[in-house]
């Protein structure tokens, strides 16, 4: 395709010496194929800025650096970058934690996933390490089943996985459409109204890692009180949709 214009796309949120080896690691490959960077500072401290600010002055071949006046969490700050992916005329969007976790060598195949499927969500599943905690683990199960329940699917290997490309066209209509969850639950709920609003789905692996030294921005008590309620707005929202739900089953079989 070649309209096939992908980015990697990169919420920043208190990673910045983090996110300056992500797209160090990027930049070989970022620089053979033509693929761009967007950073979004979301509404970060001096350090983390300025962190971000030398990235991108270190690459502005490839970087391009989205500033969020406040914090907005990671929903708020992909939206922005998708936003900005669509007006570079991009495709779509690799988005992925800035804090070094995933396997960044696994782009080239989702991207060629992507190509072969490019109105789809080609979306990571984690292979974890022995570095992985087993509340993580344990969370991720919980969340998966609950997906399939709210879209009636069978095939949602992971629910919460940040690693995942998104076509931009598709991906902007539901947003300028549709509310979501802006911080914790993004990626839970985004790909659940994603799925309901008829977009393909396909999961490969793609390796975790947690850092010892890692900063994490999960917050125990409040996130998990707001996860719950994106799932209670989930369960809502599929009893509103069981007769399109149905009539997609029957038009699939």
């Amino acid at each position: 395709m070649s309209d096939f214009k992908p980015a990697f796309l990169i919420p920043v949120y208190n990673h910045g010496k983090a996110c300056m080896k992500v797209v160090e690691s990027l930049a070989p490959y970022c620089r053979e194929k033509g693929v761009k960077v967007i950073l979004v500072d979301d509404g970060n401290g001096e350090e983390t800025k300025n962190c971000l600010i030398q990235i991108k002055n270190a690459n502005p071949d490839f970087v391009d650096l989205v500033t969020l006046p406040q914090n907005c969490g990671k929903g708020g700050a992909f939206k922005a970058g998708t936003f900005r992916a669509q007006e570079l005329g991009l495709s779509h969007v690799l988005q992925l934690d800035a804090d070094g976790q995933h396997d960044a060598s696994r782009a080239d195949f989702f991207f060629e996933k992507a190509k072969k499927n490019p109105s789809a969500l080609i979306c990571g599943y984690p292979e974890y390490d022995e570095t992985a905690p087993s509340h993580r683990k344990n969370g991720r199960k919980f969340a998966n089943s609950w997906c399939a329940i709210v879209t009636w699917e069978r095939g949602i290997t992971d629910s919460m996985c940040g690693f995942r490309i998104y076509p931009v066209s598709e991906t902007v209509a539901f947003m300028k459409k549709h509310g979501f969850d802006q911080r914790m639950g993004f990626d839970i709920e985004i790909l659940v109204k994603l799925i309901w609003f008829g977009l393909k789905y396909e999961f490969y692996p793609v390796k975790v890692t947690y850092p010892s030294d890692g900063i994490s921005n999960f917050r125990v008590f409040q996130d998990n009180v707001r996860i719950s309620w994106v799932f209670t707005r989930l369960c809502c929202g599929m009893f509103l949709r069981i007769p399109r739900l149905i009539f997609r089953k029957i038009k699939r079989a």
